[in-house]
This record gives structure tokens, sequence and C-alpha cells, in this order.
């Protein structure tokens, strides 16, 4: 799309929501029905398309795609209508007589920027808070994906009137096009590099904006882990996806003491989740394009590789890489590694742990694998991170029931469930003052009597 189209896409979102139909939760709720049927409709062609985009299965497609949609929609049309309601609050006595509350509004036509990663999830799920909480939205999906974007596009022109929801394809001049227009508010999903410039150009316009980037998540494996367990659990978050995903953990810490089993335990799941020769495994996905495909080849080091490394370059597919006795002056401890690459470092003081995770950019997960509770508060309470499972991966952003988002580099906001909602909403403080009476302190001439009243009511 050029210039003008755009424009007349934010005119007429504008228009569309000055005419006031969004501000209805029930239009809200239709409109969250009709988009989970749509979705329902065309669910084999959105596997069809992840499939070509990502080498996705049909099973990885609905856990980690259009499954986690369906949840987000049926959570939000079963709760919008409390998150919509006003608030009252306390009203202070010197402000009597009074009625004070708060009360949700849309912002007005957001922009929500996805990525390739997840682009089903990624674009949705936004979408499904924003709609909830009573705005219109532009969605921009990356060009990396081109089959899900057509799917998307496909679907939401069918659900709903482009002065409502529309989606805007294309790629570097399409992105730059729509951060100059000045939209109430932006939601991007993507790398700490691209959320710079989004962040730089919203500043424009003072438009807010949320930033769902990533980060080097680290994976703590202390000597109390159950080491078996705890390997099924890192195998499956760290190549879900084949790695591309914001929250793998990204490498893992271990202490010293255990780290010969660890490393053989993992070795052994991941022949057991993905067999002896991996890139045979329908169930397991590619890199996106030849891009990330080299990139990640050149992070790859032959000499400490103790399991896979192997690589087909046609089909940019790596298969799941252990690297061992890493250390940080390494290169792909420079960098989110966002691929099949697992590397082991080793510690022997968890407070040492906590200082070096502390040292670098906060990331956007965090993952501890203990049978210590004093370890899992000493850890909780000092680290900084945006989210974390206790001896689990992935699984603390598959809820509508808690806020996901990162903090410092891996990001800033929230969204998901309530938070979602409230992140897609401006919540207004209101004073509702009586006229029945008027307390006359507050006016001048100031009168000694009313000096010491003041200093009752204030303090």
């Amino acid at each position: 799309m050029n210039e003008a189209e755009i424009k007349k896409i934010l005119d007429e979102q504008r228009q569309f929501f000055a005419s006031g139909r969004t501000l209805d939760v029930n239009y809200r709720i239709e409109a969250l029905n009709r988009l989970q049927k749509t979705i329902k409709r065309h669910e084999r062609e959105i596997e069809h398309a992840l499939k070509q985009d990502l080498g996705k299965s049909r099973f990885e497609s609905y856990m980690c795609e259009l499954g986690l949609t369906h949840s987000e929609l049926s959570y939000m049309k079963k709760h919008v209508k409390g998150f919509a309601r006003e608030r009252s609050v306390r009203t202070p006595l010197v402000q009597f007589a009074a009625k004070s509350y708060t009360k949700p509004v849309p912002y007005g036509t957001v922009l929500i920027m996805s990525p390739w990663n997840y682009p089903f999830m990624l674009t949705i799920e936004p979408l499904v808070d924003a709609l909830a909480a009573g705005n219109t939205a532009v969605l921009k999906p990356s060009a990396y994906s081109p089959h899900t974007s057509a799917v998307l596009q496909k679907l939401i022109a069918e659900c709903f009137d482009p002065a409502y929801v529309a989606v805007v394809t294309g790629g570097r001049e399409e992105n730059s096009c729509l951060l100059q227009q000045p939209f109430d508010y932006i939601f991007f999903t993507g790398s700490q590099a691209v959320g710079k410039e989004v962040m730089r150009q919203a500043a424009q316009h003072l438009t807010p904006v949320t930033l769902e980037l990533g980060g080097k998540s680290p994976c703590i494996v202390d000597r109390s882990a159950k080491i078996e367990l705890a390997a099924k659990r890192i195998v499956f978050g760290k190549f879900l996806n084949c790695g591309q995903t914001c929250v793998a953990p990204d490498y893992i810490y271990c202490e010293t003491s255990v780290h010969d089993q660890l490393v053989k335990a993992i070795i052994k799941e991941i022949r057991e989740q993905f067999g002896e020769q991996p890139l045979k495994n329908d169930h397991y996905g590619r890199i996106i394009n030849e891009k990330h495909f080299l990139r990640l080849c050149g992070l790859l080091m032959p000499e400490k590789i103790i399991c896979g490394g192997e690589r087909q370059a046609q089909e940019c597919c790596i298969a799941p890489t252990v690297l061992d006795h890493v250390t940080w002056d390494d290169e792909i401890m420079q960098e989110e590694i966002f691929g099949p690459l697992l590397p082991i470092l080793t510690y022997d003081s968890i407070a040492d742990v906590v200082q070096t995770i502390n040292n670098r950019p906060h990331p956007l997960a965090l993952y501890l694998f203990t049978e210590e509770q004093n370890t899992v508060q000493y850890v909780m309470a000092r680290c900084q991170f945006g989210g974390c499972c206790v001896n689990d991966t992935m699984i603390h952003l598959a809820t509508s029931q808690m806020g996901f988002g990162g903090v410092g580099a891996s990001g800033m906001g929230a969204y998901h469930g309530k938070a979602g909602f409230e992140t897609f909403s401006h919540r207004k403080s209101i004073v509702d003052k009586k006229t029945w009476m008027d307390l006359p302190m507050r006016y001048q001439p100031y009168k000694r009597r009313y000096e010491r009243l003041l200093h009752i009511f204030l303090r």
C-alpha cells in the first residue's frame, strides 16, 4: 500500500470510532464472536500457511497458535463486561459531597505490528484485547511470513469492515509509512532493534506504545533439580518452533556438580522427542529464511558441538544442537540466538548467577529448575526478568489469567486477559461533585477557623 491508501484507512477508522459504535460492550462481544467463528472456518488454511512459512505441523500450529488464540477469545468474551465496568473509589472527606470513580475507555485507532515466528497468534491475540477494549485496529503482519499474512488478510476482510479492522501487508516501506501516522496506540512485537525505531517514531506524535521484545532468557539448573524431567522440559521449550520463540530458553546455566548428568539427559531427550534424524521429522520445522539460517550457522562452533549441528541449506533446516563449555566471550553469548542452538555454561554460586544475569540486559523470561524453595525465593526476589517458570519452560505465557510482557531491554507493557484489556484502555479518573452543598473553606478570603479544619482533613 502507498501512503495515500494507508491514510485513507486511518481516516475511515477514526470516523468509525467517532461514531461511538465500539463503545457498546455488546458490540465488542459480537465482534469477538464473529472473529472466533471465522477463525474456526479457516483453521485448515491457517495451518497450511504456517506449514508453508515455518514448517509447523498441524499439532504444533494448534497448540502454539490457534489453540492459544481461541483461549484468549473465550476468556475475553466471558470477562469483558466486568473489565469494562466503572469502578467506584473512596472520596476524601475534604471533597464531600461527591462520587469518585474510574472509567475504562478505548484509546481509539491502534496499530498492531506482529512478527514472523508466531505470525497468527501474535497478530490476533493483541487484536482480541484491542477489540475487547473498544478500539479500531490496523494490523501489520511480517513480510517474512507471507502465506500466513495472506490468510490473515482474507480472514479479516471476511470478518470486519476495514473501517473497523484492516490489514496492511508489505515490508519496510509500509512499516515506515505506518509509523509516521498519528495512531492513538502502537503495539509492537519483534526485535529490540526495530522496537527502538518504533519507539522513536511514536515519540514524534507522543503515541503510547507496548513493546514485546526478547533477549537472552536464562535457564538455571541447580543440583537439587530433577534432572531427567528438567531435560525433557528444557528440550521442549528450546526447540519448539526450532527455537524461534521470544521466550525460548536461550542458554543453560548449570551447577557444575550436575553438569555431566544434565548434558547426558538433554542429549537423550533430543533423541526421544525428535528421533535419531531430526531433519527427517515431519513435526520439526525450519528456519524462517536464508538470512536467519546463515546468521545461525555463523554462531555454530564445531569444536563445542556435542549433539546435532546437521544442516540442510536448501530447506533452511538446522537440527537441535547442543554446545558445551561455552563462555560469555563466545559470539553465541553476545546476542539472542532465536534458533535451535543450546549453549551450556556452568556455575558454582547462585549469587554469582544472579549478579551475572542482572549485569546484562534484562531477559524476557527466566527459567529455574530446583527443589529448593529458598533458591526460588532468592532468585525471584533478586533477578530482573519479564516472566518466569519454576521447573518448567514457556507455559507462563499460555494463560489469560496473567499479563505477559518484558522489562527493560526485553520490552514494556503487558497483555493477555485483563492486562491486555487494560493495555488498550485509558482509565479515566472522574469526580462527580454534588451541588446540594458547597464547603466554603477552599475559597478566599481564607479564614483562621478553616485553616484548622484544613489540617484535620488533609493529613
